[in-house]
């Protein structure tokens, strides 16, 4: 039996070894909830930086949408006048002839962050060269279809162009890009222009039109009817693809403009969904450090009375 002297010291002693876990546990709990609380608010923050970047350019691809409409409605204008005249003198592309190939341009822009509206066009050029048989060369006009084309179709690109996009396109960028085409070596038999087709403000397409060449220019039945100089069908052959090209590029960036509107849109929405999953997280997470820290407290109470 023991006596009164030791009992204190017994206790004492049950007490300091009842303690003694709680105060070297609750630091290593609480430290790590609290890392998680932060690291949580980083994260939070982080997510709405993002939505203000992608709300700010959703705007800014708004207005550009506009102005690229505007630009799209004048740029159609330049294309059928020349469907107008092909269309009255019955053109249509000469067959495939041994030793010439089909000149194939491919418009996209330099910027991303819009979908996947450049690798659409890109299928739509893989497509075409799979199901229509013939040699084809390349001329792409940007460098994200550049760099996708590059990696399956190195060696039939013959030329190409950056910097096209950056704003709405003109009608000198069409020349321009029209005169090194004409400058090409090769002898091409057809010439055709793949681009993104406006439908509407959510949807487009990758479309084919024909710029015609010289000879499918000059067989065309009616085409005496309109009284041109053969000195002069180069020039007519120029000035019509740069119509078709300035259509083409016109087109392209209002679908550009538009998926980018919409790629935001859905981003901003995501960044939304992901900060309400976030704030509910952190709550709960600092509810529970508050209910563990309420916990040690009373346990370390209740030692200390016993």
């Amino acid at each position: 039996m023991l006596t009164r002297a030791v009992r204190p010291a017994f206790k004492a002693g049950q007490t300091a070894a009842v303690l003694r876990p709680a105060v070297t546990a609750t630091p290593i709990v609480s430290s790590a909830n609290y890392a998680t609380l932060r690291e949580i608010e980083q994260r939070l923050k982080s997510i709405r930086n993002i939505e203000k970047i992608t709300r700010t350019m959703k705007i800014v691809a708004s207005t550009k949408l506009t102005r690229a409409q505007r630009a799209m409605t004048s740029s159609r204008a330049y294309g059928s006048t020349s469907n107008t005249v092909f269309e009255e003198a019955e053109t249509a592309p000469i067959d495939v002839e041994g030793g010439k190939k089909t000149l194939l341009v491919v418009c996209s822009s330099d910027k991303g962050l819009c979908g996947g509206i450049h690798s659409g066009v890109t299928r739509g050029v893989r497509r075409l060269m799979n199901d229509t048989p013939g040699d084809y060369n390349l001329v792409v006009i940007g460098e994200k279809s550049k760099a996708q084309l590059s990696r399956s179709n190195p060696k039939d690109m013959v030329l190409s162009f950056a910097g096209i996009g950056k704003d709405v396109p003109t009608f000198t960028d069409a020349q321009a890009i029209a005169d090194q085409i004409s400058l090409l070596p090769g002898d091409y038999s057809s010439v055709k222009i793949m681009y993104n087709k406006f439908i509407n403000a959510q949807s487009y397409e990758a479309t084919v039109v024909e710029a015609f060449s010289e000879e499918a220019i000059a067989a065309s039945p009616n085409f005496a009817a309109f009284e041109i100089d053969d000195e002069v069908l180069a020039n007519l052959r120029e000035y019509s693809l740069a119509n078709a090209l300035y259509w083409a590029l016109a087109e392209g960036h209002a679908c550009e403009q538009s998926a980018r509107r919409n790629a935001m849109d859905n981003a901003s929405k995501n960044a939304g969904d992901m900060i309400t999953r976030f704030q509910i997280l952190f709550n709960r997470t600092r509810q529970a450090v508050i209910t563990n820290e309420l916990v040690d407290i009373v346990t370390g109470a209740n030692a200390s009375e016993g």
